[in-house]
């Protein structure tokens, strides 16, 4: 599972002088929490590139109002650019998490950019099968995973503890003791999984009691990082498999 999306950022992969030049195509917007930098449907085909700030990127199911959070994008990420590339409607919403400024090109503009630079074009198919790739993963694992195995994958993931890495994302932090924070409310950790709000404040209650995570107000302390990954992978008790 993956919420995070490639470790090098679009942006971060091109060249000084590509960077500029594909910079130089739009212009700055800067957008206010919570607002929709692109929506699901729409027939706009500008593509966007994050400056500053954090966005979900999120569908629609079939459950009406709740939705589904594919993705978590930061600075240097590339945004909407499967409608810049074909005359179907935007596929998902791209929400801004906090104040977030982007770099708002014209879908024309940047198809010609990329007509005219090989190696970029290069670079959004890579981007596109990534993503691709990446969808294909979350889909396995809302079909042959528990919620507790998806919530304790999603939270080594963003707390960077699975990996010894640094924590990653606009929700994740170094607690001033070692454990690692992720700054998530449980509904936006049931977005990230697939799976109900209630399932979610089970799993958490269960992760409670053993002692793997301290939770608080849009907070999950992880208490036992080894422990969790266990969990993710699927080691898991009889008491935790009835979740």
């Amino acid at each position: 599972m993956g919420l995070l999306g490639d470790e090098l950022a679009f942006a971060q992969a091109l060249t000084a002088q590509e960077r500029e030049g594909v910079m130089s195509l739009g212009n700055p917007k800067n957008f206010a929490a919570d607002a929709h930098l692109l929506t699901e449907g729409d027939r706009t085909s500008h593509v966007l590139i994050v400056v500053k700030g954090w966005v979900t990127v999120s569908v629609a199911t079939d459950r009406g109002a709740t939705r589904l959070i594919l993705g978590l994008r930061g600075p240097g990420e590339l945004l909407g650019e499967m409608a810049a590339l074909d005359p179907h409607p935007r596929s998902a919403t791209v929400r801004a998490l906090g104040p977030t400024q982007a770099q708002v090109i014209p879908g024309d503009a940047f198809r010609r950019f990329l007509a005219e630079h090989p190696r970029v074009s290069g670079l959004v198919i890579r981007q596109l099968t990534f993503r691709l790739r990446s969808a294909d993963q979350e889909r396995s694992a809302l079909a042959s995973l528990t919620v507790l195995q998806r919530l304790a994958g999603r939270l080594t993931e963003l707390s960077g503890s699975g990996s010894g890495g640094a924590p990653r994302g606009p929700y994740a932090r170094t607690a001033q003791s070692s454990s690692s924070v992720v700054q998530l409310a449980q509904d936006e950790l049931a977005a990230s999984i697939g799976a109900t709000r209630e399932a979610v404040a089970k799993s958490l209650r269960l992760l409670r009691t053993q002692r793997i995570v301290r939770t608080g107000n849009r907070v999950v302390e992880i208490l036992d990082p080894d422990l969790l990954a266990l969990l993710a992978e699927g080691h898991t008790d009889a008491e935790a498999q009835q979740v």
